[in-house]
């Protein structure tokens, strides 16, 4: 099982319609302080972190490294898309697998970004590791990510109870040859 870690990174950007998603670079900095300091973004994730300690800490050029990628629109950070391996550790169903993780700021909800990031981050994996599985956690409460898990052809595979709160794992399968 290739690693995230072992791949060439980074790739050429990817470009959708109206996105690209590329490497971080320093002139993401502020964007992704808004992003971890936002309530509305952190609501089902357990809080937002002090903007005055993310300045302190965030890096010139923030997570730079295997399956990060910004999610930009038209030269402007939106979100942030993370493809990694699950942990160990993690749920029985969930270990070893590809994680896909997103942020995106409240001003990019509701225009179908995610949508279109997350499907271009999966076809990139896709090509990079064929056949390899994807699972999605999330809060059975945050029904924006439940509607786009469900959009992405996640699949439900358990619920269970984890920071006091019910949720949710889904599971993609690789996609199926077309025929």
């Amino acid at each position: 099982m290739e690693d995230l870690t072992d791949m060439t990174w980074p790739p050429e950007p990817i470009k959708t319609e109206r996105l690209v998603l590329r490497e971080p670079e320093p002139r993401d900095r502020t964007a992704f302080i808004e992003l971890l300091a936002s309530p509305q973004v952190h609501t089902y994730l357990g809080g937002p972190r002090p903007r005055d300690e993310l300045e302190r800490e965030m890096p010139e050029t923030p997570e730079r490294r295997p399956g990060s990628f910004v999610v930009d629109l038209d030269g402007s950070m939106i979100g942030q898309i993370l493809l990694r391996r699950a942990p160990g550790h993690s749920r029985p169903a969930a270990a070893g697998k590809v994680d896909l993780g997103y942020l995106f700021l409240p001003r990019a909800w509701g225009f179908g970004y995610a949508v279109e990031a997350c499907t271009a981050a999966l076809g990139w994996l896709e090509e990079a590791l064929p056949g390899e599985p994807v699972v999605l956690h999330t809060q059975s409460a945050n029904v924006g990510s439940m509607r786009l898990a469900a959009k992405l052809g996640f699949t439900e595979v358990e619920r269970f109870e984890a920071w006091d709160a019910e949720q949710w794992l889904g599971m993609r399968s690789p996609a199926a040859p077309s025929s």
